[in-house]
């Protein structure tokens, strides 16, 4: 009995589900789905991003969506920045051939930091002011599968392997300000995306902006889980690493160039395995990956096996980290080239007594002065459930590029957490949801070396009493 198919069973059991009557077939069906949602998740995680452009916004692909100000809980996507702008373009080579990006040089108006990955979102390369061209700007060439022609001079090649790729590109703010705001978008809108076959005479690039439109991107632990999963092995080539899912999935109704029309049975069957597989990442999450300082509930955004896998290209020879990578992305999007040039997260779930986050108290963290960046921190809550910004509250973060955020005699500050804000504390205060559970994600954007030598070091996060929350200083 392998894994996966163990955890299933264990928790039918636990959830009062009568195993026995459910038919050889019925159970096979379930554990497949169950390595097929695990396996899936980065590609089903993007699908969503991308129908949710195609359905909701006038957006198409090859073309730029973007949120012309800092984003609000409308912009429901996996753990997104609020503390910069945003701007996404979906790409396809299998109709117009190789496209271009090309990513602007910062100057005294702005600088970008981007990153480009394939449908699988394996990081394919960084662009921007910490990215390959370290803010000289570079022509980014997607290439489609297979691609052997001559690569124009000038061009820095990608070949994603897959038709489809997306690139998420943050124009870098100095404030929230209505005037940096507009600065950044106008900066921003230097990016140009084209068919390589009109480089002599690009067509103007197409930019919508989304900022008000209801952006749902979160994972769907249902059977339409298998649809999304369906439509992308429909589109994309196999990759061979992953060719041994190919009679997996056939098992569960999913096989290329046939229609995905599962029957009532396998429909229960595959609503009961992304069940189980929802479960089991949610465990493995509570988890959370290694300690990133020591002592402390900070982790590292992803486990280092799943860093170390991407970092080969996933063509290790004795590891393909499947299972981290399905976790990750169940809370997360894009994969990072070089994670720790343009920027690095810390991940917390557990306050300083190594309890959950409750919306209904209040939390203080104290991040210590100077802290070692070229650009700036953040820390955001998300809905511990959904991953994604907490529902119906005016802000999600404070950052260092915020210009209302105090600071404290030494130089550190202290930012607040909870459903009210401590009294002269607003401007330092990020509101939750009291009904709702909630996690934190700590963004360091341009981290210098004596961060990663931990010269400097983040502290736990404390939850405050009464009298201690009305005697913060």
């Amino acid at each position: 009995m392998n894994r996966t198919l163990f955890v299933a069973l264990a928790l039918s059991s636990l959830a009062g589900v009568a195993i026995a009557q459910t038919t050889p077939q019925e159970r096979l069906i379930r554990s497949r789905a169950v390595e097929a949602a695990i396996w899936g998740m980065p590609v089903v995680n993007y699908d969503l991003m991308l129908q949710e452009m195609l359905t909701k916004t006038p957006g198409k692909v090859n073309q730029v969506i973007y949120w012309g100000k800092p984003l609000d809980w409308k912009n429901q996507t996996l753990t997104p920045n609020p503390d910069t702008l945003y701007f996404m373009t979906f790409l396809n080579t299998n109709d117009v051939g190789p496209i271009v990006i090309e990513i602007p040089p910062a100057d005294s108006t702005g600088s970008l930091n981007a990153n480009i990955v394939n449908v699988w979102q394996m990081p394919l390369e960084d662009g921007g002011l910490l990215g390959v061209d370290k803010g000289a700007g570079v022509k980014l060439l997607m290439l489609p599968p297979g691609y052997k022609e001559r690569v124009p001079a000038g061009y820095e090649a990608l070949q994603p392997n897959t038709w489809g790729s997306y690139a998420l590109i943050r124009s870098n703010l100095k404030s929230h300000s209505e005037t940096d705001v507009a600065n950044s978008v106008a900066y921003a809108k230097r990016l140009k995306v084209y068919p390589l076959s009109q480089a002599s005479n690009p067509p103007a690039t197409v930019f919508t902006d989304v900022k008000d439109i209801l952006f749902d991107t979160t994972i769907r632990y249902d059977e339409s889980f298998f649809v999304n999963l369906d439509r992308m092995i429909q589109s994309e080539p196999w990759l061979g690493r992953d060719r041994a899912m190919i009679d997996q999935l056939r098992s569960i109704g999913i096989e290329k160039g046939k229609p995905f029309a599962p029957d009532a049975k396998t429909k229960q069957a595959l609503k009961d395995g992304i069940a189980d597989a929802h479960a089991w990442m949610a465990a493995k999450y509570d988890g959370a990956p290694p300690q990133f300082f020591e002592g402390t509930h900070w982790t590292f955004p992803a486990h280092p096996e799943l860093l170390k896998g991407a970092g080969e290209d996933f063509e290790g020879a004795n590891d393909y980290p499947v299972d981290w990578r399905g976790i990750t992305y169940h809370y997360a999007y894009i994969g990072i080239k070089r994670l720790g040039a343009g920027q690095f997260y810390l991940i917390n779930i557990k306050d300083k007594d190594g309890a959950d986050y409750d919306g209904a108290k209040t939390y203080r963290l104290r991040v210590p002065p100077n802290v070692p960046i070229e650009q700036y921190w953040s820390l955001t809550a998300y809905d511990r459930d959904t991953h994604a910004l907490i529902k119906n509250v005016d802000r999600a973060s404070r950052a260092s590029n915020a210009a209302d955020v105090k600071k404290n005699a030494d130089g550190s500050v202290d930012i607040y957490l909870g459903p009210k804000a401590p009294a002269g504390q607003e401007t330092n205060w990020i509101p939750t949801d009291p009904a709702r559970k909630f996690e934190l994600m700590f963004r360091l954007y341009g981290p210098k070396k004596e961060f990663f030598d931990k010269v400097w070091k983040l502290p736990d996060v404390e939850a405050l009493t009464a009298s201690t929350i009305g005697g913060s200083k």
